[in-house]
């Protein structure tokens, strides 16, 4: 990956990040059942507890990320998501950890993060595994679930 991506705060209802976050929704839906979806819609986003990144080189969305406070020591990664376009170069662990240096400037003394357990979501647990994240029990309101992988990295 190259140095000129840039990770910034971004608004969830900008055209491009818009259109990403719908074929992350799209995705999500495709590979799980529709009631084991936890992916984030525009609005959710917008919630003040969610600080929203995008990622970009040259302008161009590449990838976009979430970190959600669940209380004053745990955060949790959420719509995590890179084009196909740019997957293998690096963006989702930039991303990763971009977000995880936002954690830690806050206090937080743990992130988690939940993600799907079928086939098409190896290569995000693997990214995960490969930034230290582990695989844990169910955490906040999420409920028990095989189709469910949840993964917590104390920081």
């Amino acid at each position: 990956m190259s140095s000129d991506l840039v990770i910034d705060v971004d608004d969830p209802r900008a055209g491009d990040v818009r259109a990403l976050l719908e074929r992350h929704l799209g995705f999500a839906y495709e590979h799980s059942p529709a009631e084991h979806v936890h992916a984030l819609g525009v609005d959710v986003l917008l919630d003040g507890a969610i600080t929203f990144v995008s990622a970009r080189r040259g302008g161009v969305l590449l990838g976009v990320g979430a970190l959600k406070q669940l209380d004053e020591f745990h955060g949790e990664l959420k719509s995590m998501h890179t084009v196909a376009e740019a997957r293998g170069q690096g963006v989702g662990r930039a991303m990763v950890d971009h977000l995880l240096g936002v954690a830690r400037s806050r206090g937080y003394r743990r992130v988690s993060l939940e993600t799907g357990s079928m086939d098409a979501f190896e290569p995000a647990r693997a990214l995960y595994a490969a930034a230290g994240f582990a695989v844990c029990g169910p955490f906040g309101d999420y409920p028990l679930s095989h189709h469910s992988v949840f993964m917590t990295l104390p920081l």
